[in-house]
């Protein structure tokens, strides 16, 4: 019999990503959200589900276990009476287990429509994710799914291998630095010959929810907003981010420009409110440049961070080993929506080149022997906004996965322990 195609499951904090392996985008798109019976107050609880008083038998796991919706049907019965919101992903990290498993439970059989028993599964975790989170993924789809066998890949990883799609990359490497920003959180995270480099890891409380938050703090200020609905206004504000926003070389000279052509450089966004059908717009100024501008110049939108984006790359590399900081400066991949703006790559090489060619000039200053340099290069590519999912589409189509599977037999010979270490593969494709 002809094994079916592995599935590719990446759930983030703010979206999951599902599909097959093989295919170059993934099936489904939608929030990492779950509507259930009750108030969302119950998404602080981490454990399973506390088991219901007997004789009532409505409220035993069954009936009310099915009453559910996820994605964007659970955004859409949020305010339905009875239902509450819940986000069992955060920071990258699952908090809520029975609300996961649920979540995953549909994603198999609602969306993608599968079999699990007939398929393999790679699924994708944060980097420094601990071991008994593997586990309690591990027992979940060997015990409530049955599937063939598991592969749980670091987002970063498979982010490095996404980049192998762009022109610019001549030898397949799993040697670089990731610059991984999605929803909720940006990690840089640098990798050598596919091992994540745990103690240099740094994360960034800046990401996309952050930029939507801030477009929209300066479409207020100046008063842009007045005449649109409350209702409307995060999605004014992500639609501009999305659809007008760039990474400017200069700042100063950028407001210049500006000042100078208002009506050349300024935008017009317009839409109509779905309740009362009116029609709505909003001139988009500034905030074109100074969204993606909080990586570069963290303390036009907080005072809680303040260190650029490019000078924490180049401390993430400064504290690997030195036998690897040439190759992770050379292989600096982006990942993740937040990085998809225009220019961005350009900005981010810019500003590293200057902070590295400053340290060699005064490390070299007075000496006979001068350095040759340091090569800089950021790679964007077509697959950077779902890269992850790529990453592991890509994985899964080479037939070395099954062989780094652990399978069923495995699972049920050793138990969830056996998940706590995995083989690291297509380093040699």
């Amino acid at each position: 019999m002809s094994i079916l195609a592995p599935i590719i499951c990446d759930n983030g904090t703010g979206f999951s990503k599902v599909g097959y392996a093989g295919n170059s985008d993934p099936s489904f798109v939608f929030p990492t959200a779950i509507a259930t019976r009750g108030s969302a107050a119950q998404s602080t609880r981490t454990g399973p589900a506390v088991p219901s008083k007997p004789g009532h038998l409505a409220s035993k796991r069954g009936v009310e276990d099915l009453d559910f919706f996820i994605g964007d049907e659970a955004l859409a019965n949020a305010k339905t009476p009875g239902y509450g919101i819940n986000y069992p992903i955060r920071h990258g990290q699952i908090e809520n287990w029975d609300y996961m498993e649920r979540y995953w439970e549909q994603t198999i059989f609602k969306y993608l429509r599968a079999e699990p028993e007939d398929h393999y599964f790679l699924l994708t975790e944060p980097p420094l994710n601990p071991p008994e989170n593997r586990e309690q993924t591990a027992e979940i789809f060997f015990e409530s799914f049955n599937i063939k066998g598991l592969y749980i890949a670091v987002q970063a990883v498979l982010a490095l291998a996404a980049s192998w799609s762009s022109n610019r990359v001549t030898d397949r490497t799993l040697t670089g630095t990731v610059i991984d920003s999605g929803d909720g959180v940006t990690h840089v995270i640098p990798c050598a010959e596919g091992y994540v480099i745990g103690s240099a890891i740094k994360h960034i409380p800046i990401a996309g929810r952050d930029i939507t938050q801030f477009v929209l703090n300066l479409l207020r200020e100046r008063g842009e907003m007045a005449g649109v609905p409350p209702e409307e206004h995060l999605k004014v504000a992500s639609k501009v981010k999305e659809n007008y926003s760039y990474v400017c070389q200069d700042i100063v000279k950028e407001f210049r420009k500006y000042d100078a052509e208002p009506y050349k450089y300024f935008e017009r966004y317009e839409d109509e409110y779905s309740v009362t059908k009116k029609t709505y717009g909003v001139d988009v100024g500034y905030e074109r440049f100074l969204a993606p501008e909080i990586f570069f110049n963290p303390e036009i939108y907080s005072s809680d961070f303040l260190t650029p984006l490019p000078e924490i790359v180049d401390g993430v590399i400064q504290q690997s080993p030195i036998d690897v900081r040439r190759g992770l400066y050379k292989n600096i991949v982006l990942s993740g929506g937040s990085t998809m703006f225009q220019h961005f790559g350009n900005r981010l090489k810019r500003d590293l080149k200057q902070i590295v060619d400053r340290r060699l000039e005064n490390n070299t200053s007075g000496s006979q022997v001068k350095s040759s340099g340091v090569e800089v290069d950021v790679i964007s590519h077509k697959r950077q906004r779902y890269a992850v999912w790529f990453g592991g589409s890509l994985m899964a189509s080479l037939p070395e996965f099954y062989t780094s599977c652990h399978t069923k037999a495995q699972y049920d010979e050793v138990g969830p322990s056996i998940c706590r270490r995995y083989q690291i593969f297509g380093s040699a494709t």
